[in-house]
């Protein structure tokens, strides 16, 4: 997702009805973490007053502990949310935590436009079905190449991300490199404005 199609999907979530599926979809946005992790996310797991999230190894793909930093945004999205000592973060219909953003991920890719449709026969007349043209783990590719495309290093974006391999990070070193191309071109740029100031003076 580019950062205007982002900007967007926040508009939508503000607006969706059901703010526990948005908020659950908004920390996705914001920490590049899997759905799974989210959504078997409970209150224990964060320490509000350092700033970081605890996942379980039984929560995460790679089986390991994994402490993750937070930032402003988050801490404010999890203390408006009222926390709770014990239970899921984003509680289901039956108590228990969540088990899917399926319809609120529709929804919010609908608002964005980025869906395509189709036409699907009912007993008294046709329905519009929509089907999203990205996928809830995208919001994970676009955490990790937005913050690569500012600068930050594959280093830095692999931990954030709960990579234990270098290489898994690597997918995104085309996005590094231009982030530098970038940077040596600023310099350039500095150059060439010292010298007009010169020529000037």
């Amino acid at each position: 997702m580019t950062v205007d199609q982002v900007q967007k999907f926040k508009e939508a979530l503000d607006l969706y009805k059901d703010q526990n599926a948005a908020n659950a979809l908004r920390l996705l946005l914001f920490t590049g973490s899997r759905e799974g992790e989210v959504l078997k996310a409970d209150w224990e797991q964060f320490d509000l007053e350092r700033g970081v999230w605890t996942k379980p190894s039984h929560n995460t793909k790679q089986k390991k502990v994994e402490h993750v930093p937070l930032s402003a945004d988050v801490l404010a999205l999890l203390t408006s949310m009222k926390p709770k000592e014990t239970g899921p973060l984003f509680p289901g219909v039956d108590g228990g935590a969540r088990t899917t953003l399926r319809r609120p991920w529709v929804q919010a890719c609908k608002a964005v436009g980025l869906v395509t449709t189709t036409e699907v026969k009912g007993k008294r007349k046709p329905r519009t079905k929509y089907h999203p043209t990205v996928r809830i783990h995208d919001l994970r590719h676009s955490f990790a190449s937005h913050l690569v495309s500012s600068g930050v290093s594959l280093q830095i974006v692999g931990k954030l991300m709960g990579h234990t391999q270098a290489a898994t990070t690597m997918r995104y070193a085309h996005l590094q490199d231009e982030a530098l191309r970038a940077a040596t071109n600023r310099l350039s740029d500095l150059y060439r404005e010292s010298a007009i100031k010169n020529t000037e003076a």
